[in-house]
Order: C-alpha cells, then structure tokens, then sequence
C-alpha cells in the first residue's frame, strides 16, 4: 500500500527539529510505546509438523522460528506516519493540541528514502497497520502468509484511529544513527536498539505544516519561520474546531 501523502503528529520541540533537520525519525520496534509491537507472539509457533523436525524436537523447531521473530523485531527500525491529519486522539497526545502535524509528499520522498542502505534492502519499505479485536494467530507451519509484513503491521484495534502507515528499515547504517539529546554513554555503551535512525529527506518533501489549536504565539512563529525556510511553498494550517461537530477544522495561513 502506498500513499502519496502522509502525516507526522509531533510535540513543538519534536516538529520543531523535524523540519530543522528535514528529516524521518526511526524507532527500534522493541522501543515503541506499544508492548505488543511487532511480537513473535503475534503468530503461532507450536503446531510443528513432523516433517519439519528433521531429527530435532518439535520444541526445539518451534523455539528456532520463534527466535527468528523475535531477531527481526529487535533488527528493525519503524517510522509510524498517518493516513489523516485531524485526529481529535492523535492531536491530545502530542501536549494537548499543543503540537503540530507534519504533511510530507511521499512520492518526492521515496526518492530519498530508497537509497537508504539497510541490512537486507535498499530503501525504505511501507506497510498499512492491520487491526484487531484479538490476536488471531495464524499457523505459522500451515498459513500461506507473508509473516515477515505480518509481525510489522498487526495492531490492536483499540490503535485503529491512528490510521497508520509505517516506514520500515532493517538494521539502518550507521550513517543515520544519532542519540537524542537526553541519551549519554556515562553509565556505560548505550544499546543499540535505543539509538534512533535520522535519515534526511528534501525540503520539497515537506507539503505541509498544521498548528495546534492551542499553540502559543510564538512557537507558531518559529514553527512557521522554519517550515518557510526550508520550503518556500510549504502549506501552513490553524488548527480549528468546528462549532457544529466534533471535528477538526483547518485554515490556510496566507
């Protein structure tokens, strides 16, 4: 599934250095604020058919596939954008409609994100959040599923007003690797996983730019300085509320 434009929902500070930076944030799956994220529980390990031991234990096989799983959610790195931008949700979470939301252009995006060097890749793939009441366990050993793209984009449903699209990266290079700010190295080396991946994007990416209905004065001045600087033709929206529903409204900032 691709779309061609997606959003970022961001506290000031987070928008703030996104468009400072003209960058994507990528977070390790074990790092997300979701404990069921991308879990090896997610799928059905233990109906091991015989021909599948090959001499070993049905435990042991189950436990092999299962640690397969369980390397990948450790190995990748997630991106979570959304399909729409005036979630009523989605705007309470980031400092009380305080924050802002990021559109970005996916098609100019792509073209950056596909030379990303990754572990088994080239490029940044997509995947469309799937969501469910429960966790119905496909059979691992007797589904014909594509169980890699399963583990990265099944939900719970109570997520489902997210509306979310994930970038994915396996085992990002180096090269895009940085340690937020309140991260440091002085009770000893930082696990790997905890590092956040930064790749940039161009500043024609970023489409546009929508403010929290209850932004102050001025960091929507320095949201609105940034965002022009680093696209002169950046869209930028006021957050409203619509006096006849329980919606979101947007206005165009001239």
């Amino acid at each position: 599934m691709e779309t061609d434009k997606l959003y970022k929902y961001l506290d000031f500070n987070g928008g703030l250095m996104m468009l400072h930076y003209s960058n994507l944030q990528f977070t390790n799956a074990t790092q997300l604020n979701d404990p069921f994220d991308c879990h090896p529980s997610l799928i059905d390990f233990s109906n091991v058919p015989q021909e599948a031991c090959g001499g070993l234990t049905s435990e042991i096989i189950e436990e092999l596939e299962r640690d397969l799983f369980r390397r990948t959610r450790e190995e990748v790195w997630i991106c979570s954008l959304s399909k729409i931008h005036d979630s009523i949700l989605m705007w309470s979470y980031y400092s009380k409609h305080k924050g802002i939301c990021i559109g970005l252009d996916m098609e100019k995006a792509q073209k950056y994100l596909s030379k990303i060097q990754g572990k088994i890749m080239i490029g940044c793939s997509e995947v469309e959040i799937q969501y469910k009441d429960i966790v119905e366990k496909p059979d691992y050993f007797r589904n014909a599923k594509d169980f890699f793209h399963y583990q990265l984009s099944t939900k719970a449903k109570a997520w489902e007003h997210e509306q979310e699209i994930r970038l994915f990266i396996l085992d990002p290079s180096p090269t895009y690797m940085a340690l937020l700010p309140d991260q440091n190295d002085d009770k000893g080396p930082i696990d790997r996983k905890e590092v956040r991946a930064f790749p940039k994007i161009g500043g024609e990416c970023f489409e546009s730019v929508y403010l929290g209905i209850n932004m102050n004065a001025d960091e929507k001045s320095k949201i609105i300085s940034v965002a022009r600087k680093l696209n002169p033709d950046i869209k930028i929206y006021q957050m409203g509320i619509d006096a006849n529903a329980f919606k979101l409204n947007t206005e165009l900032i001239k």
